[in-house]
């Protein structure tokens, strides 16, 4: 999963980072309500996870935000406030979730893995040209044949296929795939782009390519469907 923190209490912060590394995960840490306003409006993050008590700007505040421009990340919020009418306040916010401090590091990971696979099975598969992506299976098919991807794959390949025929800058290709933290080398991208290019190839899907952008980065076009 691809995890943004939105937590300015650093023990919490460290203990969650190290726990959710361990398992497989990438995580994405906001320390101040201000500066998450807009992270969390980013697309690629499969949950969202949210302390109630923030500076600047409280985690209801946020969430009401979020759901207000249309942000349907789901989100787990973490608060020391146990009583019911303050659960009713988060999730009446736009929580999907609530887990009150201080909590046990395996139920937090089955709660976020509960809300991924939520996540996902509310997007249903989106058709693109001969090609349909199935999001909840993370597939790419095309007259009876799959061709499976990996997680960097599917965030990369959805990044595109959400803005088709439009060009997308590098930068943002990598952050919606590797994260904005990304400090790895730049033409990791392009190593992924030919991992894409070959599945399309493999299915026989000539009416959809991804296509180099000089000087920008890669777009998706879809062109008319050639009958197999």
């Amino acid at each position: 999963m691809r995890l943004l923190l939105v937590e300015d209490e650093v023990k919490m912060v460290v203990l969650l980072q190290r726990g959710l590394e361990e398992e497989g995960h990438s995580l994405e840490v906001c320390t101040g309500g201000r500066a998450a306003l807009e992270r969390g409006r980013e697309e690629g993050f499969d949950v969202i996870v949210l302390d109630w008590a923030l500076p600047e700007v409280d985690g209801v505040t946020l969430l009401k935000h979020w759901r207000g421009v249309g942000v349907r990340t789901p989100v787990l919020m973490l608060t020391a406030r146990g009583t019911t009418p303050e659960k009713v306040t988060g999730l009446r916010s736009g929580a999907d979730d609530y887990l009150v401090k201080p909590f046990d590091f395996e139920e937090l990971l089955a709660r976020l893995e509960a809300l991924a696979r939520r996540g996902e099975s509310e997007d249903g598969p989106v058709r693109l040209g001969s090609v349909v992506l199935d999001p909840r299976r993370r597939v790419l098919g095309r007259s009876g044949r799959e061709e499976s991807l990996t997680a960097r794959e599917f965030a990369l390949f959805s990044a595109l296929a959400k803005h088709p025929g439009e060009a997308q800058v590098r930068a943002r290709l990598l952050a919606q795939a590797w994260g904005r933290d990304f400090e790895g080398h730049g033409n990791v991208l392009d190593v992924y782009v030919g991992y894409l290019r070959a599945k399309l190839e493999r299915l026989s899907a000539t009416d959809v390519a991804i296509r180099a952008v000089r000087g920008v980065g890669y777009k998706l076009t879809v062109s008319e469907a050639v009958t197999p």
